[in-house]
């Protein structure tokens, strides 16, 4: 019997060390031949991941990108190990996997309140950069990539998206898209200055349905849409506030596609006008991500990364069994429900 092939898109959100999530969702995703990957749409650790994942491809196919992808979060797992900021006995007491009772951790929170990275970091050094060296390919990267790679970054002046396209692709704008301006300097590229993407685009939807030819396109949710309770610490309430901001250019996006799948349904649209129906999946580990604590972003060690791993391969291999034959036909999540 022949295997039926599905082409599919993938929108990766950012989230620090949570990214990992998605290392274990795309592994799985790898793994199963009948799917084929025409474009990702990546914003901050999930412009890491995008870049892996395209780039491992490129070089030697999925196993060649399941090998990347591990060379990479097992790298970083290994520099957390000689990094001062560790987990303290009394956080890892707790189920949370946050550095919160880390002397450390609350030094560095008192000082991004009060200096610059500009005053803290003259020199802009961010080990991230030498790591994404070390792994990635640019340069293949950018000349006939087997996947289209879109990654956002915030315009610190104007306040606007910036989509970099496939050709576009480089370490600046990996960098651009993973910066948050509360540590790192903004990164110059062609005059203008960028931060962390998931502010405006976490990641944006519009290149996936605007330059690919799929209509199905894979959401891998890292940030939780909801709270499991109203915060009461000062932590917490930042880390909420970060969150509703992080997802809501996602959840504009969302009311605009529903709008349109409504319209396109109601026969009020010309399809002879190349509009098409989106369809929208989702892999989340929705209760997994509110269990976390704000600064566990920042937890490298190697038994975090490799619960979060496991995560997202269980969460993509469920879906996959649950949702494979409705790929193609229609959505596998309620957007009104999930996102309106």
């Amino acid at each position: 019997m022949s295997t039926v092939l599905k082409t599919v898109t993938l929108a990766l959100q950012g989230g620090g060390s949570h990214g990992a999530f998605t290392w274990g969702v795309l592994d799985r995703l790898l793994e199963d031949e009948r799917l084929d990957i025409e474009g990702v749409s990546a914003t901050s650790a999930g412009a890491i991941n995008g870049a892996l994942l395209v780039c491992g491809l490129a070089e030697g196919g999925r196993e060649a990108a399941r090998e990347l992808l591990a060379r990479f979060w097992w790298h970083l797992a290994d520099a957390s190990r000689t990094s001062p900021l560790q987990p303290t006995p009394l956080d890892r007491l707790t189920t949370h996997w946050g550095l919160s009772y880390s002397p450390l951790y609350q030094m560095g929170e008192a000082l991004v309140r009060l200096f610059s990275p500009y005053q803290l970091n003259p020199l802009d050094i961010n080990p991230l950069r030498a790591m994404l060296r070390m792994v990635i390919d640019f340069d293949r990267l950018r000349h006939n990539p087997p996947a289209k790679l879109f990654i956002s970054a915030t315009n610190v002046r104007s306040g606007k998206v910036r989509i970099f396209e496939p050709h576009e692709i480089s370490e600046d704008v990996v960098m651009a898209s993973t910066c948050l301006p509360h540590l790192f300097q903004a990164v110059e590229i062609d005059g203008e200055h960028y931060w962390d993407g998931g502010y405006v685009a976490n990641p944006a939807i519009y290149p996936l349905v605007r330059h690919c030819k799929s209509s199905e396109v894979v959401i891998v949710q890292v940030n939780p849409i909801g709270s499991r309770e109203v915060p009461e610490a000062a932590d917490a309430i930042l880390h909420r506030i970060n969150e509703i901001s992080f997802n809501s250019s996602v959840l504009r996006e969302m009311h605009a596609l529903a709008y349109i799948a409504n319209l396109y349904d109601r026969g009020w649209i010309d399809r002879v006008a190349g509009v098409k129906k989106t369809h929208i999946h989702m892999i989340h580990a929705e209760e997994l991500m509110k269990s976390l604590h704000p600064s566990s972003k920042f937890n490298a060690e190697a038994a975090f990364l490799d619960l979060l791993f496991d995560a997202g391969r269980r969460q993509a291999d469920h879906w996959l069994d649950r949702h494979f034959d409705e790929i193609g036909r229609a959505s596998t999540i309620d957007i009104s429900e999930v996102y309106l």
